[in-house]
């Protein structure tokens, strides 16, 4: 594999042209972000194309241009919020969870105003992570709380919901074509899924041990999963329960985390425990793995983003940068 290093943190890494592999590249672009700004957790894709992010040690959000490399900083209004995860909805908000104050915020970029939605039960102390369905609907997991929960933005309603399994640590959460949303069971061997109508909750059991962490769905309603703790890539069929899993490229101690599915059906994640982090593409078809390093290092990428056009949105916490992925072929 080669790397070469090009002016204003843009990486060109072109994996070697041999007969086992095929003719893709990826080029790595990375920026710091603003100094208002600290440990980025969860990026995001807004309509206009820009890359958000939460800054959770900063209780801000932020937002980057990634065409002109500006960066602008929105505080919260409540201190200590601690912003995780974030999604955006198609009026140009930005949803994120609190996950130190127990409460759902929507951001409205043009005004700076935020918006806050408690969650009604103070049990309910971390909302992790959120995904809107195709009916405007936000969905959302709360980790060491275990529950699931429901937000209408309409009437501002939050109903929340406890898996069956106890300590499950509700975390990564991801809907299908149909509109049922699955969630990893971080805290167990399990993926729940969830029924929009009833708020009954279906768990799918894992192999022993596995411990999935993020979660993401292909066109045809396959869920697949990063086992962070055995170092799998998983793939569960909802229609059969049937479970098949493939060894990451960096072993039993790659810690896959931050997972993806671009517009092409390519599985898409980054290994946590390996220095520096690597992006792996997955090729559902052919069953190949390729995978290339993070040239900042990534300091633990914990969530990516796809956008229309292909590309990977990342944050990488501990070295305080945002990035972009960009599929060459």
């Amino acid at each position: 594999m080669k790397w070469k290093v090009y002016p204003f943190g843009i990486f060109l890494l072109a994996l070697c042209a041999t007969l086992a592999c095929a003719a893709v590249s990826v080029r790595i672009e990375e920026w710091s972000i603003s100094s208002a700004d600290k440990f980025p957790h969860d990026p995001a894709v807004a309509s206009d194309g820009a890359l958000w992010y939460t800054g959770m040690d900063s209780n801000t959000l932020g937002r980057l241009d990634v065409t002109s490399g500006q960066f602008r900083s929105y505080p919260l209004k409540t201190p200590k919020s601690g912003p995780h995860g974030l999604v955006a909805d198609r009026d140009g908000n930005i949803w994120f969870t609190a996950n130190y104050k127990g409460y759902i915020g929507r951001l409205d970029p043009r005004s700076g105003a935020v918006t806050e939605f408690p969650l009604p039960d103070k049990a309910a102390r971390d909302p992790h992570s959120l995904v809107f369905d195709a009916h405007g609907v936000l969905w959302f997991t709360v980790q060491q709380g275990n529950f699931v929960g429901r937000l209408d933005p309409a009437t501002g309603k939050i109903v929340l919901k406890r898996p069956p399994t106890a300590d499950s640590h509700p975390y990564g959460i991801a809907v299908d074509s149909r509109g049922l949303p699955f969630f990893c069971e971080f805290g167990s061997n399990k993926i729940g899924r969830i029924d929009p109508a009833t708020m009954a909750i279906t768990e799918y059991r894992l192999p022993w041990r596995a411990r999935p962490r993020r979660i993401a769905v292909t066109a045809d309603d396959t869920v697949w999963y990063t086992d962070y703790r055995r170092g799998y890539l998983g793939r569960l069929d909802p229609r059969t329960s049937k479970v098949e899993e493939w060894p990451s490229p960096g072993g039993r101690k790659a810690a896959p985390y931050g997972m993806t599915v671009t517009p092409d059906g390519a599985v898409w994640y980054s290994e946590s425990g390996v220095e520096p982090n690597t992006m792996v593409r997955f090729d559902p078809q052919t069953k190949k793995f390729m995978s290339w390093p993070v040239p900042s290092g990534g300091g633990v990428i914990r969530n990516m983003a796809a956008t229309p056009p292909g590309d990977i949105y990342i944050a990488c916490s501990g070295v305080n940068k945002v990035g972009v992925v960009r599929v060459e072929r």
